[in-house]
């Protein structure tokens, strides 16, 4: 199938398609005419990739772990190199979590006291007084 074919079948958008080649996770042939033809196979890379994308990986992690993979969830052979990248892509993603909602306590603590100070500057003024 074309490049086309295959953006209509995946939801994917053609030039994301070529990134993925340039990034070494599609591989179409060419046919005479020089055009990209993909193999009935690279619906199920496609879902793969998108799927590993969503999960918050790289490219280049994907890349390593795509021969692994299987299915459409995708599952994975299990080796000792591709827990590794899972577990650390999962410990620097906890890691941005931690730094997130240590950034948010302090944005509300910045507010709360903002908000006192407003509410305190506003106190002794009597709202029912005529203008």
């Amino acid at each position: 199938m074309l490049i086309g074919e295959l953006s209509r079948r995946t939801g994917v958008h053609a030039h994301q398609l070529r990134y993925y080649e340039a990034q070494g996770l599609l591989e179409p042939g060419r046919g005479a005419n020089g055009y990209r033809e993909y193999t009935d196979d690279a619906l199920l890379t496609v879902t793969q990739i998108r799927r590993l994308l969503e999960a918050g990986l790289s490219t280049q992690e994907i890349g390593f772990m795509l021969p692994c993979a299987t299915g459409t969830t995708p599952d994975f052979e299990p080796c000792p190199e591709l827990m590794v990248t899972l577990r650390a892509r999962l410990h620097g993603l906890d890691e941005h979590i931690d730094t997130l909602t240590h950034s948010r306590r302090a944005l509300n603590d910045y507010i709360d006291a903002t908000e006192r100070r407003v509410s305190r500057q506003y106190q002794g003024c009597d709202a029912s007084a005529p203008e």
